[in-house]
């Protein structure tokens, strides 16, 4: 989470090399296109050329369904990948204060937004986006860093720059959500005597990124002292505490369903991948090198296999943990003095790479600064993860091709900086929330004019500078 990253010692240190063009690794390239484009048995019925090019309108593919009553999930994905959500925006909500975290319950019925002015809010999606909870969050420091829905969407956890993350019933009656008044918000401290964070640099124990276990019992964070930790909630005691990185641990996440496998994010500019069932060796089972400065986000393929994290370098990347090292044996390269929190990205830099960079692929375009903005992959369901997607520092929403790199859609209407974002896993609507206050929603296809909450530029509120929002975490 801090601006600049700390040198590192051991090892050798290399120079950057260029990297002008765009290359992605032939298995997923060929994955993607597998889970993407028509099935070779549609082909063939509609064609009746195995190999012939793609030319399959959506037309031709629901015609096909309806004559042999066969649809694959590849079938399915192909005709709505065609259409991604770019038309709009239309109006969800706005508060005062800026909007950090935003994410679809995992069947999409529910809307998860995390405000900096204390604020959770939670939206009934199948019920015209009414509010179904609205949440004072207790103990705030600063902002929501991060919410996380149980697996079966009864609890809600958030977190905040402090050792405490805060648990609360989001089933329970009433939409009002007031700590200890109408609910209970119980909470699970984090320090529990474990950090070693120095209060000489006025800095507190802070947790950056949260995530339920599959199974409900535990809760996985990364912290600002450099590690992961695991609460048990049935012993309601911190577990475990993993000294995983050499800087703050932006981002924790899994793997897969399992559960078995942890991927995190640091300052450090490393990816490392940890094996749960042999945390006891305090030892990842890889490291995935490539970016050149802190990494502020990772999304999981869900297979197990393939990930992609968000880089204070601008980058996207793309990695399988199969080409993982045990180690890392040289030194990080930093050619350029900066600092992500105020300052520009050096130009010069944006076409380097790291000469012993172990990503399949990098995308380049949007905009990483100021803040911890998050990436994804884009819904199985919908486009067969066809695409990836991100916020961005210049207000804007950015949907990549993964296959070529290319920018399939970028969504500008916010006045300030889009820290998060959340594709729907069954439809094509995409909704996007930014530091202007925010949240709307982006669909394939609508009447901009005919909707009421249609907005248009002039609907926007003034926007306060955020340059005035700059704090020593700059989340």
């Amino acid at each position: 989470m801090r601006g600049r990253r700390p040198s590192r010692r051991g090892g050798s240190s290399q120079q950057l090399v260029p990297d002008d063009s765009f290359s992605i690794d032939d298995e997923i390239s060929h994955l993607t296109k597998l889970s993407s484009q028509p099935a070779d048995s549609t082909r063939r019925s509609l064609s009746g050329l195995r190999n012939k090019p793609l030319s399959l309108s959506s037309f031709k593919l629901l015609a096909g369904r309806e004559g042999t009553g066969r649809f694959s999930s590849a079938d399915r994905a192909y005709v709505l990948g065609q259409h991604i959500p770019v038309r709009g925006p239309w109006y969800v909500d706005s508060m005062d204060s800026e909007a950090y975290v935003s994410r679809f319950s995992d069947d999409g019925s529910l809307f998860v937004v995390g405000f900096r002015g204390s604020h959770i809010r939670i939206y009934d999606v199948e019920n015209g986006w009414k509010v179904q909870k609205d949440i004072s969050a207790r103990s705030l420091r600063w902002t929501i860093t991060d919410t996380a829905l149980s697996t079966d969407q009864l609890y809600l956890a958030y977190a905040s720059l402090s050792p405490i993350v805060h648990i609360v019933n989001v089933q329970s009656g009433g939409t009002e959500s007031r700590a200890n008044v109408t609910d209970v918000h119980k909470g699970l401290d984090f320090s529990q005597g474990y950090s070693d964070y120095d209060d000489v640099y006025e800095h507190s124990f802070g947790i950056f990124s949260i995530k339920f276990s599959k199974d409900g019992r535990e809760i996985v964070a990364g912290t600002n002292d450099d590690s992961i930790y695991v609460y048990d909630l049935l012993a309601n005691k911190v577990s475990l505490r993993l000294p995983a990185h050499s800087a703050d641990v932006n981002v924790v996440t899994f793997a897969d369903e399992t559960g078995h496998i942890i991927f995190s994010g640091s300052d450090d500019s490393l990816c490392k991948v940890w094996d749960r069932r042999c945390f006891t060796r305090e030892k990842p089972a890889g490291v995935l090198a490539g970016h050149l400065d802190g990494i502020t986000h990772i999304d999981s393929r869900g297979d197990g296999r393939y990930l992609i994290s968000n880089g204070k370098d601008q980058t996207i990347k793309l990695w399988d943990i199969r080409k993982m090292s045990s180690s890392v044996k040289f030194s990080i390269p930093r050619a350029y003095d900066w600092d992500y929190r105020w300052m520009v990205y050096p130009s010069e830099a944006r076409h380097m790479k790291h000469p012993h960079d172990q990503s399949l692929a990098t995308f380049r375009g949007h905009s990483v600064l100021r803040t911890l903005i998050r990436c994804y992959f884009s819904p199985a369901h919908s486009t067969g993860q066809k695409y990836i997607y991100t916020g961005s520092s210049d207000k804007c929403v950015y949907i990549y091709d993964i296959v070529s790199g290319e920018i399939a859609g970028k969504l500008g209407w916010h006045r300030s900086i889009i820290r998060d974002c959340s594709w729907h896993p069954h439809h094509q609507t995409l909704v996007s929330s930014a530091w202007d206050g925010y949240v709307v929603r982006w669909e394939a296809s609508g009447d901009d004019d005919a909707d009421p909450s249609s907005l248009k530029s002039e609907n926007q509120k003034k926007q306060s500078d955020p340059e005035r929002y700059r704090h020593p975490f700059e989340l």
